[in-house]
């Protein structure tokens, strides 16, 4: 009878990855960004539990979208008072906050419940070129070549 696989805490080995999204295609870095933040590229993978790496993409405000999408593709927000539904463009929303448009996309990609949350908050987005992890030595993570 076989048995679910669930990997002990101290068998996960953490590491630190950085990407540069600068010339990606948003959706493409946004997928691979999530498998390793949710751990599926480990042989220790288990659906139910948090087994993924940090990643911290930099050059967020460059990252390209293909097509007309700039123009058309909307972000929603609500307060939840009434009649406080705000929509805005792509482009809108990346000269207002940048790095947003890296977190919705990798967010959505992610499970939506508290483990979703838990490996959301492993996701650090930067405007420029700069970070604050140096001292956690990122490995670079090649998001060209998705296999």
């Amino acid at each position: 009878m076989n048995q679910t696989f669930s990997p002990k805490s101290a068998e996960i080995d953490r590491q630190w990855y950085v990407v540069d999204a600068a010339g990606q295609s948003l959706g493409r870095l946004a997928t691979r960004v999530a498998s390793t933040l949710r751990g599926k590229h480990k042989a220790i993978f288990a659906p139910h539990m948090d087994t993924g790496d940090f990643v911290i993409v930099v050059n967020a405000d460059k990252v390209t979208l293909s097509g007309r999408k700039e123009d058309q593709k909307i972000y929603y927000r609500h307060s939840t008072k009434p009649g406080s539904l705000k929509e805005e463009t792509a482009r809108q929303l990346r000269a207002r906050r940048p790095i947003k448009l890296v977190e919705y996309a990798v967010k959505g990609m992610l499970p939506h419940n508290r483990l979703g949350r838990q490996l959301y908050r492993k996701l650090k987005v930067y405007a420029g070129p700069d970070h604050p992890h140096q001292s956690q030595q990122p490995a670079v993570l090649d998001v060209g070549n998705q296999r």
